[in-house]
């Protein structure tokens, strides 16, 4: 039986260990020690509680990764509230409907998110608050308004005498207890908020210590790439290193393969987390060119050289995510073949993980000593996992876990819910894969009809379709993906055509015009890179869908 902890005892510990270390810095920007941290949460809980919001009361934040963006998270969860990240790439409408489906009371938020969004539509927010500067950006309550405009004045008499490392007292959650809920969709009618228990947290942050905690020092540096909003980046890349000890850099801005490579010369990581995407780029584009000439394959291809040739340029590629990282550790979607096995040729320290958002987020791991290739790693500390096979190792079948990770449901879902979860508290992943005998999990294809990114972003087909089907000359569309472009397939109203006259060609302006469109309503992740014109309908099933796995090669 697992023996839970209080999971925010480990940011409370952290915060009084690291008192006068470095935690969070924006990348070419601000830096707040632990003890900043700390004044900046308990004036957070100040004006929390003086506002009237209660434990267990929803508190939404959408923005680019920062220092703020963390300190509202910790100041939150260690309130007693109930955080809903938001994906700071969903448009206007999709963040409406997250915050309105949670019943968010307060919303922090960053600039960028500050221009789109439109408050009105979210009647039900007592206030708005500013990520760069905790300002008000609008209050519908006096009292939140009173609060934060005498902010200093009540911290003053609360801590007349200074605020200590001692002050630092925490809500002191229960495993069960619901810590957050995570929306792997922005639109109301395919809303899947993940209710996240603080054991869930926990089960994440207990493994992260045994199997990276011994590996990487406390003040280590982490360069944090991935969204905080998604579970990946939040658990691995922000809460781990934070109870750790590590000092964080924010990158605060869309990480091009060039902010990043200059992130890692300076910031010197002591582990990358990472999606397949940006290693893939890295290599292919300052590694290969380099290496993939007649003089250096002829240097790999002489026995006695090849071995110091291979640590040569090992090295180099440890030089480009900034030569002092542990190991790269790759999730959020499978790495391109290609990559892997050049990699591996060259003893460079990768490995690959598994997890959904439903695991909070973790499933699968292996350190890069046990890594085999294809494999996404074995069970993590907490959990289980089968296949649904006559015979796991050969013959393919859904994957399956269950364990201390594994959330309490969808939010006002008992459906969807039910559909995943089962009596005996498995979550079935939708993801078919095989298990070799000492447990190494390898996946062989999605069930589910959802698209991974190349960025480990959830893509829901039928969203994109959804629109697709109600725009001009589209009779049905099937969403497929190619590499990491996102592909539609369309069977366009021919009989519509034919009476107004329309070639190909028209169709296919049309057809362009009306990817144009979706895309300047959609998430970066989720637009189109082509159409296609599809000449027969679709081939569907008795209950009328369309048969996909026919389409996706």
């Amino acid at each position: 039986m697992t023996t839970f902890h209080s999971f925010n005892s480990y940011i409370e510990k952290s915060i009084k260990e690291n008192w006068n270390s470095d935690a969070l810095t924006d990348y070419k920007g601000i830096t707040l020690q632990f003890h900043d941290v700390a004044r900046k949460i308990e004036k957070i809980h100040i004006l929390f509680e003086n506002s009237g919001l209660k434990k267990g009361d929803k508190v939404a934040l959408c923005g680019r990764n920062s220092a703020h963006w963390a300190v509202a998270f910790f100041a939150t969860l260690t309130y007693g509230a109930v955080a809903v990240p938001i994906l700071h790439e969903f448009n206007s409408d999709q963040i409406h409907n997250i915050v309105n489906h949670s019943g968010s009371k307060i919303f922090f938020i960053g600039d960028f998110v500050a221009q789109t969004i439109v408050p009105d539509a979210m009647p039900d927010l007592e206030g708005i608050i500013n990520l760069p500067d905790f300002s008000i950006n609008v209050s519908r309550s006096e009292k939140l308004t009173y609060a934060r405009e005498h902010l200093n004045e009540l911290f003053g008499k609360k801590y007349p005498n200074a605020f200590r490392a001692n002050h630092v007292k925490y809500h002191k959650d229960k495993a069960e207890e619901l810590a957050l809920i995570n929306y792997t969709s922005g639109t109301t009618g395919f809303s899947k908020g993940v209710m996240l228990p603080y054991r869930a947290l926990w089960g994440n942050l207990d493994f992260c210590f045994s199997a990276i905690g011994t590996k990487i020092k406390q003040g280590s540096p982490i360069l944090s790439i991935l969204p905080m909003a998604h579970m990946y980046g939040m658990a691995i890349e922000f809460i781990f290193p934070f109870c750790h000890g590590c000092h964080l850099f924010f990158l605060t801005r869309l990480p091009s393969p060039a902010i990043i490579s200059q992130a890692f010369a300076d910031v010197h990581p002591a582990i990358v987390i990472s999606v397949p995407l940006v290693v893939d780029k890295i290599i292919r584009k300052g590694v290969f060119p380099k290496i993939q000439n007649n003089r250096m394959r002829l240097l790999l291809n002489m026995p006695i050289i090849s071995k110091k040739v291979k640590q040569k340029i090992c090295e180099q590629v440890m030089n480009v995510f900034g030569g002092n990282a542990y190991e790269v550790i790759v999730g959020g979607a499978a790495l391109n073949q290609e990559i892997e096995e050049f990699l591996k040729s060259i003893d460079f320290p990768i490995t690959v993980g598994y997890g959904a958002t439903e695991c909070a987020p973790l499933i699968t791991f292996s350190d890069y000593n046990d890594f085999i290739p294809g494999s996404c790693g074995t069970a993590v500390g907490h959990m289980e996992v089968k296949i649904l096979s006559p015979d796991p190792e050969n013959i393919p079948g859904e994957i399956v876990t269950r364990g201390t990770n594994v959330m309490l449901g969808y939010y006002k879902n008992e459906k969807a819910t039910t559909e995943v979860l089962d009596k005996e508290g498995w979550y079935h992943t939708g993801d078919l894969g095989t298990m070799s005998a000492d447990g190494h999990v390898f996946i062989r294809g999605r069930i589910k009809n959802m698209i991974l990114g190349a960025n480990g972003q959830n893509v829901y087909p039928e969203e994109i379709e959804d629109k697709l089907n109600s725009m001009a000359m589209v009779s049905e569309s099937l969403i497929i993906q190619k590499g990491d472009k996102l592909i539609a397939l369309i069977h366009p109203d021919y009989e519509e055509a034919h009476n107004l006259g329309f070639t190909d060609k028209d169709l296919e302006d049309i057809m362009e015009q009306n990817r144009q469109e979706i895309n300047e309503t959609m998430p970066a992740y989720c637009r189109l890179s082509g159409i296609r014109l599809h000449k027969e309908e679709f081939a569907k099933t008795p209950k009328k869908s369309i048969k996909r796995y026919l389409y996706n090669e």
